[in-house]
């Protein structure tokens, strides 16, 4: 919401006259034809912005008034060139302004001028004639224009053609290829101005041009580059510096929007690409007359044989080979040392993009990036500058048929193990994982047991990568990897304690405000539980499923349930425990789903106790338990003695109450003949004996010390498995309605201490009733409380072999014809 004045500022603007607003128009027109412009032209400019931004109207400025806003916009002042290509953007260009950009306008184009003529371009034609105009703004001589004009030319045209590739035709393409190599390859070795050794007769004759210098403070022996340093630099060398910034961009553009490579002849390329690699001489010359060439690294005379585009490429090529080269010199500044990590990140990315256009570069690439792995990978300072790496090694590394096996250990080995707290890291990891899905687990058989150690950021940073691993998990989760992976996600509040643990203890020992120590850090310290942590701290899957004390674990990291990070990524388990059983069942034989069944009841007892964090993992366990069975309801019998010991427990009535719930529903449901043919008449009785042990003992004591009256869901569910068991073995019929009716007349008397809600007490009591009635006649009961899968799932109006389908059409037709 606006504030007061603001509101009354905006309705000024709205309800403006056109007798006032045409003397401001006037007024604005003179201020303009001044020679200087102050403070009150400032002031107009943001007036006039407002009430045209204010109307939903566009409205279209006086021609004058357009004219001087326009001339505006080359200001020296930037402040005048934002302020006139927002007032320009909230009005309607002239008629004859359409698709018609000038040659002189292009040349004096800055970046707020291109924003405007962008947001002036009415349809594709429009952006494709200013992209026309800009190429062609490229072709002219430097010195036709101001000094500034190419270098806002090139991020213009990358604009233009992030959101409109579609406005390039082949000319274009060729054009500022070429433009592209003459920027990157043979831009001026000399620093701009000139030098002075000082003294009296020092004037301008006696500057001498000095040569660039590399990082390290040598003098350059090569081309100029991103990396080389000087006092300042030619318009050339700031277009060196803009072509590489855009130039993966572009190469990534062109690819996408004209397949050249497919009609090439592979071999020829080869052979051409063969003879570059072995070959220099300084025939090769500048596409532009003039151009100063490297006489070091010339390239081959054979270069000239290539398409502009396949130049390019190669010319991409060896500049980012000189940046690998320039990387490995000793930066004196620190902020050099970043540029050089951030060169090399393009370089490599550049040098990918150049080898999955053409194949034949790969084995030129290899051996340097190969070096460059085995120069950095043991310093983990360079990881962002190793993805690009890993990058390459996924695409080509089949190709080249090399052993990127270390590769691999480092991306899901070292780097989350050791850098899980790096939030760039963490977000760069994942979205390579994220990009490469598909590559990653066909090519990369580490990826799958990685989990521990992905994990690792979620249960540092849940908020900020849970998207990632939404995404993520389904990859993981396989038939070997199912059961270790449901407990990780079940212990990840306790890596996320166990990582918090592990930060704190590499630092001064860190006590409370009372002055006592954190008995879990003492204990994560600790020689005897050291290996309940390592194992948390594990970095691939296959040392086990779980351990065997996990209460102890539990017990030493109590005072950790409150940890704003363990909080966090206990919110978070729910999610990916759905995404996990969504898709286990995809995956898994019904051998594997049993004992993950037996995993859920397991662990519904052995979770870190965190407020509300038991409650939803019962809940998710529940909804899932009975989606098993109900897909497969064999699993009942297979972990029949299991789900009996489990709903046997009175015990879990009062603190399992959800997931008992669903046990229970599930032995009542689907321990049938029907389901199973194993299913006999002694495991319904042994069934029905311990729930109605339950179910007597809830309802004729009292609630333990500490613990809530049962639930009424429960006990109406126990009612109900007890009436369906019975309904299957006629014989234990008269104990369900002994019970039933002893209910209903122990509930007469008014409360009781198992029921302290007198509503539930007469819901409980109707269910009773209902079931009481219903197995008075036991073939009735069965097949209301056991219906055969017809009769659950009728398909009845789409059965042409029966008669009701017959006699609903003629019924219709009798109906519709009177």
């Amino acid at each position: 919401m606006y504030s007061h004045g603001s509101e009354s500022l905006i309705k000024q603007a709205r309800e403006i006259q056109d007798s006032e607003l045409q003397k401001f128009y006037s007024r604005l027109v003179k201020l303009l034809q001044g020679k200087e412009l102050g403070y009150e032209m400032v002031d107009s400019l943001q007036r006039l912005h407002l009430i045209l931004s204010a109307n939903k109207y566009i409205r279209t400025l006086p021609p004058e008034l357009q004219k001087r806003l326009q001339s505006l916009l080359s200001s020296p002042a930037e402040q005048f060139q934002v302020l006139s290509s927002a007032v320009l953007r909230e009005t309607l260009p002239p008629a004859a302004h359409s698709g018609n950009y000038s040659q002189e306008n292009i040349v004096q184009l800055n970046s707020h001028a291109a924003a405007l003529l962008l947001s002036q371009a009415g349809s594709r034609a429009d952006v494709s004639s200013l992209c026309t105009q800009l190429l062609r703004g490229l072709e002219s001589r430097q010195s036709e224009g101001p000094t500034n004009s190419l270098t806002h030319t090139l991020p213009i045209l990358n604009t233009i053609l992030t959101h409109n590739p579609e406005c390039l035709t082949e000319d274009h393409v060729t054009l500022l290829s070429k433009k592209l190599v003459d920027w990157l390859r043979y831009a001026s070795i000399l620093q701009g101005g000139g030098a002075s050794s000082g003294g009296f007769f020092t004037g301008p004759r006696s500057r001498q041009p000095v040569p660039i210098a590399e990082l390290d403070g040598t003098v350059s022996g090569d081309f100029f580059t991103v990396l080389c340093v000087g006092q300042s630099f030619t318009e050339d060398q700031w277009m060196n510096v803009f072509s590489f910034s855009a130039l993966r961009h572009w190469l990534l553009t062109y690819h996408s929007v004209s397949n050249g490579n497919g009609t090439a002849d592979t071999a020829h390329r080869l052979q051409l690409s063969l003879s570059l690699s072995h070959s220099h001489s300084n025939d090769d010359r500048s596409e532009v007359d003039g151009s100063v060439v490297s006489m070091v690294s010339a390239t081959s005379s054979s270069s000239r044989l290539l398409p502009p585009k396949e130049r390019l490429r190669e010319k991409s090529f060896q500049y980012c080979q000189r940046l690998i080269e320039q990387s490995d010199r000793k930066a004196h500044k620190k902020s050099d040392a970043d540029l050089q990590k951030a060169c090399l990140v393009e370089a490599v990315c550049i040098l990918d993009c150049v080898c999955e256009e053409d194949a034949s570069l790969v084995f030129r690439a290899f051996p340097c990036i190969k070096a460059l792995f085995g120069r950095l990978n043991s310093d983990l300072s360079f990881a962002r500058v190793l993805l690009p790496i890993a990058q390459f090694y996924l695409n080509h590394g089949e190709m080249a048929a090399v052993d990127c096996g270390s590769v691999w250990a480092l991306v899901f080995g070292r780097f989350p193990s050791e850098l899980f707290n790096d939030p760039f890291l963490a977000h760069e990891l994942l979205r390579f994982l994220r990009l490469n899905l598909e590559s990653l687990q066909l090519r990369v058989p580490q990826y799958t047991h990685s989990f521990p150690n992905l994990l690792k950021f979620l249960a540092w940073d849940s908020p900020a990568v849970v998207d990632d691993f939404v995404d993520l998990l389904p990859s993981l989760v396989t038939a070997g990897t199912a059961v270790e992976l449901l407990h990780t996600l079940l212990d990840l509040p306790c890596l996320s304690a166990t990582l918090v643990l592990q930060v704190r203890s590499t630092c001064l020992p860190i006590s409370e405000q009372s002055g006592r120590g954190l008995l879990s850090l003492d204990a994560f310290r600790s020689t005897s539980f050291r290996g309940l942590f390592l194992f948390l701290l594990r970095g691939e899957a296959g040392s086990g499923d779980t351990i065997d004390r996990l209460s102890t674990l539990h017990e030493l990291l109590v005072e950790t349930a409150d940890w704003p990070r363990v909080v966090q990524c206990a919110q978070i388990v729910p999610v990916l425990l759905h995404i996990f059983f969504n898709t286990v069942i995809t995956v898994a034989d019904e051998k594997l789903l049993a004992h993950l069944i037996l995993v859920m009841l397991e662990r519904s007892s052995l979770l870190l106790n965190i407020p509300k964090y038991n409650k939803e993992i019962h809940r998710v366990f529940s909804s899932h338990l009975l989606r098993l069975c109900k897909l497969h309801p064999s699993l009942v019998m297979d972990q029949s003695h299991e789900l009996l010991e489990f709903s046997g427990a009175t015990a879990n009535v009062y603190s399992k109450e959800e997931i008992y719930t669903h046990v229970v529903w599930v032995l009542g449901e689907y321990l049938s003949v029907s389901c199973d043919s194993r299913c006999s008449v002694t495991l319904i009785t042994s069934c029905f004996e311990a729930l109605e042990a339950v179910l007597f003992e809830i309802t004729s004591s009292v609630p333990p010390p500490g613990a809530d009256c049962p639930a009424p869901r429960v006990v109406t569910t126990l009612m109900s498995a007890l009436a369906k068991l019975a309904s299957r073995s006629h014989d234990l019929i008269p104990r369900v309605s002994l019970f039933l009716s002893k209910l209903r007349t122990v509930t007469r008397g008014g409360s009781v201490a198992w029921c302290s809600d007198e509503e539930d007490l007469v819901a409980i009591v109707t269910r009773g009733e209902e079931l009481w009635s219903l197995l008075k006649a036991p073939g009735v009961a069965q097949s209301v409380l056991t219906p055969p899968a017809h009769v659950t799932t009728p398909q009845w109006h789409r059965d042409t072999n029966v008669a009701l389908p017959l006699r609903l059409r003629t019924l219709t037709n009798l109906t519709h014809s009177h």
